[in-house]
């Protein structure tokens, strides 16, 4: 796991693809399986585990295409706790699982009221942009 939030990854719009490196809560509510990435607050949902990764895949292709047309990218990004740095050749820094503990309302009621797992997954999604 990445200390700071388990998010790195390639952004590509040339070519159309975005290869990143998340960290992903899986728990089940109510009988339905969702994964759900604190660091960008996108969810994924379904009645198995293959429907939840194939939602969240859409979800998350979503937000990067969404925020990236619009404009907010980066400024949604401070809003969840993001260092945006000045210069472009710095990497951006996600914020750390402490802080969205504290300050993510969504990952602290997950992470304090459901059984769940961890995973450190490298997904490829085609981009829009």
């Amino acid at each position: 796991m990445n200390p700071n939030g388990g998010f790195t990854g390639i952004l590509n719009t040339e070519h159309g693809t975005l290869k990143i490196k998340l960290s992903l809560i899986r728990f089940e509510e109510d009988g339905v399986n969702i994964i759900y990435c604190p660091a960008v607050e996108v969810y994924g949902y379904g009645n198995n585990n293959e429907e939840a990764e194939a939602s969240f895949r859409v979800s998350l292709a979503e937000f990067f295409n969404y925020t990236l047309h619009k404009g907010t990218f980066e400024s949604e990004l401070k809003r969840m706790g993001w260092y945006i740095p000045r210069h472009k050749r710095q990497k951006m820094i996600p914020p750390s699982m402490s802080y969205l503990l504290e300050n993510n309302e969504n990952f602290n009621r997950i992470f304090n009221e459901h059984n769940y797992s961890k995973t450190d997954e490298i997904i490829d999604l085609p981009m829009a942009v």
